[in-house]
């Protein structure tokens, strides 16, 4: 008597392939040799989503005063707060692009 929701047709395909994209951005990163430096900022873009989309929203307390870039890195996750873990990929793998076609 209920309508029971059903994901629509290849759902998990989709899903599947962003999760194969994430993979590859993470992984090329990783051995990303940038010819001009990378602003902070946009390090912790990467990690916060990275941190978002794997993770979750935040889990652990904020990092004490004398721990600078721990407190910046729990910042930006924690602006992340309630972005699905869809939504954090996609953002990784287009700041990943944008880091290559930038700072490459």
């Amino acid at each position: 008597l209920f309508p029971t929701f059903s994901p629509p047709p290849f759902a998990h395909i989709i899903m599947a392939d962003l999760k194969a994209k994430f993979d590859e951005a993470a992984e090329k990163i990783k051995s990303f040799k940038p010819s001009k430096s990378v602003p902070n900022e946009r390090k912790l873009v990467l990690y916060a989503n990275f941190k978002q989309a794997n993770v979750g929203d935040v889990n652990i307390d904020r990092p004490g005063m004398f721990d600078a870039t721990g407190r910046a890195k729990w910042d930006a996750w924690n602006a992340k707060k309630g972005t699905s873990k869809d939504d954090a990929m996609e953002a990784y793998i287009k700041e990943v692009e944008a880091q290559f076609a930038e700072f490459a």
